[in-house]
């Protein structure tokens, strides 16, 4: 069954799928696999620093490198999804990472300067992953769906998190470390070859679209027409935008300081056997999975039953950041390694729900230009990828405190939900 757009359901022709969901799927999909090529180096960082002889700085420097990359096509990728079309540019960024994924090991064994630009490399090609995905379902899913379908393709996160924390030990173990990037760059050619036979930029244009199903998309969707410039100092002078940039900001430095450091804490800040951190690290993601999911579907009932817009993306918000903020507080003063692992996956849970928040409220305020805003605000959000990482690292290497590494993401979890709160809204912004 599906929905329109005034909360009524809308039955589904008998015999068909709706496009929209494959659109989303393979979103979902393509998400997954940015993530399994982005975490697998968070666990062979471990044997290659042993190898290359990296200290703790080393491998903040090599962690960090990605998110140059990762920084620079932010905007550039999401402005020509919305210009163009989002098929092109997500495919496109896929091969493109997938490649440099497969060069790694050369380009370690080349040295460090060839491994950091070929990090960098990859960075470009995943940048424009988020902004063509908000492109494509600004324009794919109906507004009383969006913030499932954001859901589900979160959620690609922490399932191609769990999948390369645990596969690629094994890899490392049987095959040596270099095959977890030969094989997991393969699995980006693959998708390719599914996106190119089952995805289009508008539903429009695609070729097997159902009339009724075409109807409920647009009727519960923003129809501008593609291409439009968008109006950059109106967006860049907007308090609304800026809630957006410096929640993704402020959640992004927590989130990418566990991404990269969390199997290194949980070897070596608490004592874990290395075959089995991918066991442990798994669970807050395992956590994140399931609740970006019912993180979706309760954003979504509300909105549908009629409550504000800008009051649930609050509400969600004060969940989210203000859990997460509590649990990253205190966290590093357990040393029992299974309660540690609870309470992240308790605070993983719990912060799941800031999708509902300010991730979602890209398509509210700017509709026919959320490609670009999602560009504006992960470019923003890809900071704390390269300062983040690196000064955790630094952190590490001169005070070895896991306290003070999570208290400064909780702080930031902290300022994140104030700004948002006095200057978030889910009201369109700009046409």
């Amino acid at each position: 069954m599906a929905e329109d757009p005034g909360g009524a359901v809308a039955p589904i022709q008998q015999g068909t799928w709706p496009k929209r969901y494959t659109m989303v799927g393979l979103c979902a999909f393509a998400t997954f696999v940015c993530y399994i090529d982005r975490v697998n180096i968070s666990v062979t960082i471990i044997p290659m620093a042993e190898e290359f002889g990296w200290d703790r700085g080393t491998q903040g420097l090599v962690l960090s490198s990605f998110f140059v990359g990762y920084l620079l096509t932010q905007v550039f990728g999401g402005f020509l999804a919305d210009r163009f079309g989002g098929k092109m540019v997500l495919g496109l960024g896929v091969l493109l990472w997938s490649l440099f994924t497969i060069v790694t090991p050369s380009a370690a064994y080349a040295g460090l300067t060839v491994l950091l630009l070929a990090r960098v490399g990859m960075g470009l090609g995943e940048a424009v992953t988020f902004p063509s995905i908000y492109s494509l379902f600004s324009r794919w899913v109906p507004v009383t769906e969006r913030t499932r379908a954001i859901g589900l393709n979160a959620s690609g996160i922490p399932f191609g998190t769990v999948f390369a924390l645990l596969i690629t030990p094994v890899i490392v173990l049987t095959l040596g470390w270099s095959w977890a990037f030969y094989l997991f760059g393969a699995v980006g050619f693959l998708w390719y070859l599914l996106w190119v036979r089952l995805a289009s930029d508008t539903p429009e244009s695609h070729a097997s679209i159902s009339e009724h199903e075409l109807g409920i998309i647009r009727a519960g969707t923003d129809q501008g027409v593609q291409g439009e410039r968008p109006p950059w100092k109106k967006m860049l002078t907007s308090m609304p935008v800026w809630a957006i940039i410096v929640s993704h900001f402020c959640s992004n430095w927590g989130g990418y300081v566990l991404l990269s450091w969390l199997p290194t804490y949980i070897a070596e800040g608490l004592g874990v056997d290395f075959a089995a951190v991918g066991l442990y690290a798994m669970l807050p993601n395992l956590a994140s999975f399931l609740f970006l999911n019912i993180a979706g579907w309760v954003t979504d009932a509300l909105i549908r039953r009629g409550h504000d817009i800008t009051r649930v993306r609050k509400l969600m918000q004060i969940v989210g950041f203000g859990s997460s903020a509590i649990v990253l507080a205190v966290v590093g003063y357990i040393s029992s390694a299974p309660m540690a692992i609870a309470l992240m996956t308790l605070g993983s849970a719990l912060g799941a729900f800031g999708l509902g928040g300010w991730a979602s409220n890209h398509m509210d305020i700017a509709p026919r230009h959320s490609g670009t805003l999602m560009g504006i605000s992960n470019t923003a959000g890809t900071i704390p990828g390269i300062i983040g990482v690196y000064i955790s690292g630094l952190i590490l290497q001169y005070t070895n405190s896991w306290i003070l590494v999570f208290q400064v993401a909780a702080a930031l979890n902290v300022v994140g939900l104030v700004f948002y709160l006095v200057f978030g809204t889910g009201k369109k912004q700009f046409d």
